[in-house]
């Protein structure tokens, strides 16, 4: 039987990018937009804020674009200062690269494996869906899910109890399955 796991953002991520006011590394979106029109030119930012000292900075989102070449929905859900829009946007590389920006997702999601009943058997095939591109190691998620050390599950891995078509070693942002056995 196939259990499945969920790993899903409980908040927006810390973006990484340099404070120009105090020079700390760590900034919050608190899902806030400014829109600002020129005749008939759209730009459109995120607004960030520092977590040391406050300060606002912009992420571009749309810049110099013609009012009628922006979609209502978008520019409704950026005057609303859409929370949604704000996650969707973050997790967009395109706009990352543009602003030159990293994000931190720790501390800003969470494993839901449905119960530990599983845990007892000697096979067990897990489904892991992200719902949302958070890079984490399937290692920690293991370990987490299933109530182990990171040590006992790359223990497991070398052993080869643990297998899975991704490699288990580094970061994962996409679904995944791994067979675990006891």
């Amino acid at each position: 039987m196939l259990e499945n796991w969920v790993v899903a953002p409980t908040c927006l991520p810390v973006v990484l990018r340099r404070c120009h006011t105090c020079a700390s590394e760590r900034f919050r979106a608190n899902g806030k937009f400014r829109v600002n029109a020129h005749h008939k030119l759209l730009d459109a930012w995120l607004l960030v804020l520092c977590t040391a000292c406050g300060a606002t900075a912009k992420l571009t989102v749309l810049e110099r674009m013609n009012v009628r070449s922006v979609r209502p929905e978008l520019l409704d859900r950026l005057h609303d200062n859409d929370p949604g829009l704000a996650a969707e946007l973050l997790q967009d590389p395109a706009l990352r690269r543009r602003n030159r920006i990293a994000l931190d997702w720790d501390d800003a999601w969470r494993l839901s494996t449905g119960g530990s009943d599983h845990l007892d058997r000697e096979v067990i095939d897990i489904s892991v869906r992200f719902t949302a591109r958070i890079p984490v190691r399937p290692v920690r998620l293991i370990a987490e899910g299933c109530g182990l050390s990171r040590a006992e599950v790359e223990k497991l891995i070398e052993e080869g109890k643990l297998v899975s078509a991704v490699r288990l070693t580094g970061k994962v942002t996409g679904d995944f399955t791994f067979t675990l056995k006891r």
